[in-house]
């Protein structure tokens, strides 16, 4: 430990320590626009830059280690005055339609050259107009807006493992672009919108759906049914004034209702059905031959990972259809023949956070008799800009209760929200169907947690389970490289493509960070400890609808209904 000064005021230090994280630490804020915290720093934006006194530049403060008897000054005029010339600077090579910006209001940009004061262009510029991205069914790529922090390609290459995006080209040409400036819809991108929640103007943003969604609510011809997957009414709290990590869910029911949709479901209650079929998926392949380990199929982001990089282990991917696709393919069959309604006459809409469920719900594979399960999916962003376009005050609504039947979940089927959750549901299920009694051990404390990968040994009567849990591809990829090198430990493997799961995906306000991630987590474990059902063969909706429907897990006509197939893409660039 050593002393620096920081605006006259004596702060500890450590070696290693960046001025940055000092500054932070002391309460010093400065504005940073390429910084990532925990990744190497690259100082390419400059706006984080400091005065130190003995130096004669101004020092980028996000990569410059701290020293002993530093004397550091974060606002004298020099540092004032080069600021605000970056902030003109980026200004002058950008769009100027903040108006109609998806991020107006919420712009890392917009909110700086208002605190420096930037009233004026003084920098004019006539850049290149380019055309904007909307090939892909996830997101929409707009470079007029890029401000080149690098992010995004950060992102994508050392959080997210895929590396779609970079930069190309030299000097002023330089562009984020796919190879050879190609479309998203052609690269290597899985939607999965991690890119878009580091972006801070807006070149990146999920395809909006609201237009479609508001047009099927003013249709009287339309019977339009929501689902909300178990993330999203963790995560309203923070952004209506209600304590961060209260669960909204009977809220977000009544908010739904008021936007006017006809039924309101819970994806959890697909969750448990999704547990039904995969943990019953799982006991065949232990028991009468199958691929091992299997890997469940839930996240898009994943399973397309898989189809690109990793083909060879299709067959390991559970053949369940993800919780939106299996309530989809429910509401627009039997639901629809027991409400005596044509399905052509339904519009499904999920809410979910995550922008690659855009891409899931328009597969081929996920539709039936021509019908598509899902017609539109919504991000909790958009939620959020649906409740406020119409006016609602969400934190003074009443709590409303859910449409049965697809409105009764158990604690397993919430848990999903997060990583391990699918997991946990899994073997409190798996247990039962191969032992037929009921767990003696509800919680699995080893799959819980933001470790990158958890691992576990669970003894099921004569088995002995080697599972594990992989938080993000990055981790996915480091098991799979092991299974490839012959590692066979292994028979159950669930994979989220976000850090800490749902809770963290793609479609979540932009304002989620690790400390959100866990307050989101700790809501799911909250509602799993206060509620009686726990295990999602408990669920005795789940139970009405095999008696009466599906007859029994992997029958016939849940297999019809509720799973599907997985085929190698090929990745052009």
């Amino acid at each position: 430990m050593f002393t620096v000064e920081i605006n006259g005021r004596k702060i500890e230090a450590r070696n290693g320590e960046t001025i940055l994280d000092v500054l932070n630490r002391a309460g010093a804020k400065v504005p940073t626009l390429c910084h990532l915290k925990g990744l190497f720093p690259s100082g390419a934006c400059r706006i984080c830059s400091v005065e130190v006194e003995g130096f004669n530049t101004l020092i980028p403060s996000c990569a410059y280690p701290v020293q002993d008897g530093m004397i550091i000054k974060t606002n004298t005029p020099r540092v004032v005055k080069a600021r605000k010339t970056i902030i003109e600077l980026l200004l002058a090579n950008h769009v100027q339609d903040c108006l109609y910006c998806v991020r107006n209001g919420d712009c890392e940009l917009q909110e700086l050259a208002a605190v420096y004061g930037v009233r004026e262009r003084r920098y004019p510029a006539s850049p290149e107009k380019r055309p904007v991205d909307v090939s892909s069914p996830s997101i929409v790529h707009d470079q007029n807006k890029c401000i080149l922090c690098g992010k995004c390609v950060r992102t994508c290459e050392e959080i997210v493992g895929v590396a779609a995006i970079d930069f190309v080209h030299r000097g002023s040409k330089t562009v984020i672009a796919p190879a050879f400036e190609f479309n998203l819809n052609v690269s290597s991108c899985i939607g999965c919108g991690q890119c878009v929640l580091v972006c801070p103007t807006g070149a990146l943003r999920e395809r909006s759906s609201l237009k479609e969604v508001t047009d099927a609510l003013q249709n009287p011809e339309k019977f339009v049914v929501v689902q909300h997957a178990p993330a999203v009414s963790v995560t309203l709290a923070e952004e209506f004034g209600l304590k961060a990590g209260s669960d909204a869910d009977r809220l977000l029911v009544n908010a739904l209702r008021r936007l006017g949709f006809d039924r309101v479901f819970d994806t959890a209650f697909s969750a448990d059905l999704t547990i039904m079929e995969e943990a019953s998926e799982l006991v065949e392949r232990l028991q009468n031959g199958g691929s091992i380990p299997m890997m469940t199929s839930c996240s898009p982001g994943w399973v397309k990972f898989v189809e690109q990089f990793y083909p060879e282990f299709i067959p390991n991917l559970s053949t369940c259809k993800s919780p939106q696709q299996m309530m989809g393919a429910v509401i627009k069959s039997i639901f629809a023949r027991e409400q005596g309604i044509s399905p052509d006459k339904i519009f499904s809409v999920s809410v979910m956070p995550c922008t690659a469920k855009k891409f899931e719900a328009e597969r081929p594979e996920f539709s039936h008799n021509g019908y598509a399960d899902i017609d539109a999916v919504l991000t909790t962003r958009e939620l959020i800009r649906l409740i406020r376009m119409y006016g609602i005050e969400f934190d003074s609504l009443k709590p409303d209760e859910p449409d049965l039947p697809f409105g009764k979940r158990s604690t397993a089927g919430k848990l999903f929200g997060g990583t391990g959750g699918v997991m946990e549901a899994a073997l409190r299920t798996a247990y039962f169907l191969i032992t037929g009694k009921e767990p003696q051990k509800i919680v699995f404390e080893e799959v819980r947690g933001l470790k990158g990968i958890r691992e576990a040994r669970v003894k099921i009567a004569d088995i002995e389970l080697g599972v594990a849990v992989a938080n993000g591809i990055q981790n996915a990829k480091a098991l799979l490289e092991q299974i490839k090198a012959g590692r066979d430990d292994l028979h159950f493997i669930e994979v989220m493509t976000c850090p800490g799961g749902c809770v963290g995906g793609g479609g979540q306000p932009f304002d989620t960070c690790p400390a959100s991630i866990r307050t989101r987590l700790q809501a799911l474990y909250q509602i799993d400890r206060n509620e009686a059902v726990r295990a999602s063969h408990q669920n005795p909706l789940i139970q009405e609808l095999y008696d009466r429907y599906l007859e029994r897990p992997l029958s016939h006509r849940s297999h019809e209904l509720l799973h599907t197939k997985y085929t190698e893409r090929d990745v052009l660039i």
